[in-house]
């Protein structure tokens, strides 16, 4: 995976930071197609479902601890949870809890999962400046479309220099997201993207720990004050992204340009985001389908002597923990994905309690996973074998995993996967009040009915 890094610098890059902001402040309110409105929504509200249901983990308590400690305003609601806080501090809070589960959207393309950052940030400004839910979604289509083509623009060079792409990307659809609500023309939007280009946030290191779904959180909260920070008239350089010391050659040896300009404002990338059935690491959802299917075709954990499972060098090199020690490390494990898939026919975020993941049974069957690279097999196929103490061999292969855009979760599947997280928080009714708010969400005078539902306090 390792590349050249002697890159020369492009010193007539086209001017993007001014293109990117034009966009976000011209493109007309609904200017796309019904599709695309429609996953919009999709993403909004599996964004919520996700936040609702990671409200109370330990790691949005030890957050919520540390924000109270600035005693903030009562601007803007934390989901799933009673307090309200700073607007800054809500999309931060708000952007942790919906990556904690690592169970948000993701677009395949570059592995950014781009609603963490981008709604985070313009719900919790929505709610203080009590706008209407079309501006929410049309801020979040565009703000997403930042994020994503200056993904695609510099992926996988960006990614496998260790930047978390979701974070690093996301400031600056965050920023756009929010410029894109306060009304700012394009030259404020283009200092906000400007500002938050100046903000990358989050490494590779960190997964498996609680900072990495803290990233798309500090995105958020980065991206919301580069565009406070620039309707008040504070400035930064007009060229801050394409600039040769500018944000994006500086992070990356790779920069397609055209990845940003191609049918901006006809193609829109929310329309490839894609929806997870799992909660952990996208590449490790082909395995756990495989192994699911293989407990679908009556093989059990106790006729296993061992599984073979042959996977591409990323999968391997992202998740290849072979003995987590607990849920969070256990999400970055093809090893646990493989034992759940067999084991439960399934991978929520039950599956990834530290609980399940200490569990004996659960050891060994990891245990008996024997994973080898195999780089003809594209990152999001798996080729999976179990062999059988009575010498029998059950094979499966999965092209594309359930979830995928070649096999994508239906509303129904979603709506689902909604109520298994938010169940537990706010009870099945409300849950399905919610939902219900979320599919109109385009159509709401205001976001405020929306974030009432999403709090407890009406349970």
């Amino acid at each position: 995976m390792a590349r050249n890094t002697q890159v020369a610098a492009d010193h007539n890059a086209p001017p993007v930071t001014h293109i990117l902001a034009q966009f976000v402040a011209t493109h007309p309110p609904g200017g796309w197609s019904d599709a695309v409105d429609h996953e919009a929504h999709r993403t909004f509200m599996n964004w919520v479902g996700c936040a609702v249901g990671a409200a109370h983990h330990e790691a949005a308590d030890a957050a919520l601890a540390a924000v109270k400690l600035l005693q903030p305003a009562a601007q803007a609601s934390v989901l799933g949870r009673t307090e309200k806080i700073d607007m800054a501090s809500a999309a931060l809070l708000n952007g942790i809890t919906s990556h904690t589960f690592d169970f948000d959207d993701t677009h395949l393309k570059t592995i950014i999962h781009p609603a963490g950052p981008v709604a985070s940030a313009v719900l919790a400004l929505a709610e203080h400046n009590n706008a209407s839910g079309r501006d929410v979604i049309d801020a979040l289509v565009l703000g997403i479309d930042v994020s994503c083509r200056i993904g695609n623009a510099m992926y996988p060079e960006h990614y496998d220099r260790g930047w978390h792409i979701t974070g690093s990307t996301g400031m600056l659809g965050a920023a756009a997201g929010c410029a894109r609500l306060l009304k700012l023309d394009t030259q404020k939007t283009a200092m906000a993207l400007g500002i938050a280009a100046s903000q990358p946030v989050g490494m590779r290191e960190q997964f498996g720990t609680m900072t990495k779904p803290f990233h798309p959180g500090a995105a958020a909260r980065a991206g919301l004050m580069s565009a406070l920070l620039a309707s008040q008239g504070f400035t930064a350089s007009p060229k801050a992204l394409e600039a040769p010391r500018g944000f994006m050659q500086t992070v990356s040896t790779k920069n397609d340009w055209n990845e940003i300009t191609s049918e901006l404002g006809q193609r829109f990338e929310i329309s490839f985001n894609s929806y997870k059935p799992f909660a952990c690491g996208i590449v490790i959802h082909p395995s756990i389908d495989a192994c699911a299917q293989l407990r679908a075709q009556g093989v059990t954990p106790e006729q296993v002597e061992r599984i073979e499972l042959k996977v591409h060098s990323l999968v391997l090199e992202l998740t290849g923990k072979k003995e987590p020690a607990d849920g969070l490390q256990a999400k970055f494990s093809v090893y646990h994905g493989c034992a759940a898939g067999l084991t439960f026919g399934r991978a929520a975020e039950e599956e990834f309690s530290d609980d399940i993941v200490n569990r004996a049974d659960m050891v060994a069957l990891r245990r008996k996973v024997v994973a080898t690279v195999d780089d003809s097999i594209s990152e999001a196929s798996a080729d999976v074998t179990a062999v059988l103490k009575d010498g029998r061999r059950v094979h499966v292969f999965v092209e594309h995993a359930i979830g995928s855009l070649q096999n994508p979760m239906t509303d129904g599947n979603l709506e689902a996967k909604f109520h298994g997280l938010s169940d537990a928080v706010l009870g099945a009714a409300q849950t399905s009040e919610l939902i219900n708010a979320c599919w109109k969400i385009g159509t709401a005078a205001s976001v405020g009915a929306l974030v009432a539902l999403a709090s407890p306090q009406r349970a």
